[in-house]
């Protein structure tokens, strides 16, 4: 990924097919998949794109919740199939298999459920061997689980082995109920720094609401970390 001045580039000559996102409940990690998934459609205008929503484990605040916009810009959206009304039993749909067998489709995978979450992964271990791919930990230190350094280096460690995939890199999401501030992402750069540094794992962009950051920053952090610019599209209840 071209980590330029401007900010994070997704030209499809210089980027994998597939990004796989995963982390922490809290994290914000649909909102990014989907605002990623937007993006690669406007830079990559020779692919199809798809978005597969493969949370199993929680019916509620999941990237699907966004398809009437994703759709609208051409995004196709695949998502578990609830067998009862009671949502307890998800199957997975084959048409997330598509990524792999169409060379003309770029992806988004949106994983859920933390390790437990990310077992599915495992399950298809044999079919990231046909594809470039990347997977990124969604992080806000805001969270329990990943509010230090060691916390985020603990569940990347769990998040690798129950996937058996590693993780490609860190998103900085730091946000207190889906409001990213300028302080809140200067804070936790830090904590993301010393991460990076105890686990060899980079900080690859840092995303926030456009409301919330300072026109000033443009694509760019002050620490000259890539920013995503997201709009919402996930609605949470008060």
């Amino acid at each position: 990924m071209d980590m330029s001045k401007n900010g994070i580039s997704y030209c499809s000559a210089n980027v994998p097919r597939l990004f796989v996102f995963v982390g922490a409940y809290g994290s914000g990690k649909s909102e990014v998949a989907v605002n990623f998934a937007r993006k690669l459609r406007k830079e990559n205008k020779d692919h199809k794109i798809l978005l597969a929503d493969l949370d199993i484990v929680n019916p509620f605040f999941r990237s699907v919740d966004a398809r009437e916009i994703l759709e609208k810009e051409n995004i196709r959206v695949i998502s578990p199939q609830y067998a009862n009304t009671n949502v307890d039993v998800p199957s997975v749909s084959g048409e997330m298999y598509s990524i792999f067998d169409d060379p003309s489709y770029m992806g988004v995978f949106d994983i859920g459920g933390e390790d437990m979450g990310v077992r599915i992964l495992s399950s298809m271990r044999s079919r990231f061997d046909s594809i470039s791919f990347r997977i990124y930990m969604v992080v806000n230190v805001f969270r329990p689980f990943t509010a230090d350094a060691q916390g985020i280096v603990k569940m990347a460690q769990e998040l690798a082995d129950a996937s058996r995939l590693n993780i490609s890199g860190f998103i900085d999401n730091s946000n207190l109920l889906g409001s990213t501030t300028e302080d809140a992402l200067l804070s936790s750069e830090i904590v993301l720094k010393e991460a990076s540094a105890l686990s060899g794992i980079p900080v690859v962009f840092a995303s926030g609401l456009d409301e919330n950051l300072p026109e000033s920053w443009g694509s760019v952090t002050p620490s000259g970390i890539a920013l995503m610019r997201m709009s919402r599209t996930i609605f949470y209840a008060d």
